[in-house]
């Protein structure tokens, strides 16, 4: 008797609920429109911690969705050669962009709202990365970022006749500095020719392994697993052919080298590195730095825009594994970063955010976050101003026919 009448009290508020939802109609347009109306904004300090507030996708499980800018997170931080930790970096820098949000994102050094404007970004999430195998662990992120920047952009960009619009674009949350590898070899497969590397950190980050000393391994092994490290990738990646040699760019450098003589410097020369360093701001001032930059990469050529944070000095931004004093100020790297926006950036990461020596203040993750802002406001003013340059040529096309 009491299964009869618990079903039967099930039946009828089930009745009730679906004659409720007939009578009221709540799915109509104009319900929807009043729901989002009152209830579809975030303050900074609600909603769950995506970047800026954006829509959450787990991008690799959905390949239905639509981006043209994907916010990427890989919590992967093994191969860090001092401090852990890095595989935090995407859930702090995230929480220090919870001031950003649609409403309030008009950059008026850019004159456009990067999240209101043509590209459509949403937060993709993280790559479930392994912190056991660090083999297996770069064939994970390798096969991720080969599998979304494969992916179709929007409806609307996909039609569009400005090329720099037809692929969708990657901003990866590290994580430590390693990530870069499989990021290059992704890009390389998908434009099909090497990649220039715009490189802003402390480090040059192309030694050969074997500068690690060991013991326990063969420095001509280059299979050795412990080779993949947050302090060699891009000399992998140069010996895998990924970056294009002749126009890739060190900014902020101020590192110690190995040994008792420049060789690093030799084999980061002849790598086809260009490097700027830190003291060189006081030379040259930030347009000269921007001015080298450009004039090395150019405004063709697929760019990858790699940033530690490290590049910035401690004192402003202490949350990273391998800090090195005598930084630039994040006001300078921002205006550096502003200044090279006409580049063609088909790639970025900002790295090595390390939140658990960051502080109370979150000033790291903090810096993170705008850093990213100032990426993502870049990649689509590049996409506008591709745009307007296919209007002008169609405009003097049909002058000319006339």
């Amino acid at each position: 008797m009491f299964w009869f009448q618990l079903a039967l009290v099930s039946a009828i508020t089930l009745a009730h609920s679906t004659h409720h939802v007939e009578g009221q109609e709540p799915f109509s347009k104009d319900r929807l429109e009043e729901l989002e109306r009152k209830w579809g904004i975030d303050w900074g300090f609600s909603g769950v911690s995506t970047f800026a507030h954006l829509p959450h996708i787990r991008c690799l499980t959905h390949p239905k969705t639509e981006y043209d800018i994907g916010i990427l997170g890989a919590p992967f931080d093994t191969a860090v050669s001092y401090r852990p930790g890095a595989r935090f970096g995407p859930r702090a820098i995230r929480a220090g962009s919870s001031r950003q949000t649609s409403f309030r994102g008009f950059n008026p050094r850019a004159n456009l709202n990067p999240y209101t404007s043509w590209a459509k970004i949403v937060d993709c999430g993280d790559i479930p990365i392994t912190p056991f195998d660090n083999a297996l662990a770069l064939r994970q992120m390798s096969e991720a970022f080969e599998e979304l920047g494969a992916r179709a952009p929007t409806e609307k960009s996909s039609a569009s006749s400005t090329s720099y619009l037809k692929r969708p674009k990657l901003l990866t949350l590290g994580g430590d500095h390693s990530i870069a590898l499989p990021a290059l070899r992704a890009l390389k497969q998908i434009y099909g020719q090497p990649i220039s590397v715009v490189h802003f950190d402390a480090h040059l980050d192309t030694w050969h392994p074997a500068k690690y000393p060991s013991a326990w391994i063969d420095p001509e092994d280059t299979t050795t697993q412990s080779f993949f490290n947050h302090g060699s990738m891009f000399w992998i990646a140069a010996t895998e052919g990924l970056i294009a040699n002749g126009s890739s760019v060190h900014a902020g450098l101020r590192t110690r080298l190995s040994g008792d003589e420049a060789e690093d410097y030799a084999d980061d020369t002849q790598q086809g590195w260009v490097r700027i360093s830190t003291d060189d701001i006081d030379e040259i001032g930030v347009k000269g730095i921007i001015q080298s930059i450009m004039d090395r990469v150019g405004t063709e050529a697929p760019v990858y825009l790699s940033i530690d944070i490290d590049v910035i000095d401690p004192g402003l931004a202490p949350g990273t594994g391998t800090p090195e004093p005598g930084g630039w100020t994040t006001r300078e790297l921002i205006r550096i970063l502003r200044g090279i926006e006409g580049m063609n950036v088909v790639g970025a990461d900002i790295v090595e955010v390390s939140p658990a020596y960051d502080g109370a203040t979150e000033v790291t993750a903090l810096a993170a976050a705008q850093v990213a802002y100032e990426v993502l406001t870049s990649i689509v003013r590049k996409g506008l101003m591709e745009q307007a340059k296919i209007g002008d040529s169609t405009k003097e096309k049909i002058k000319d026919e006339l």
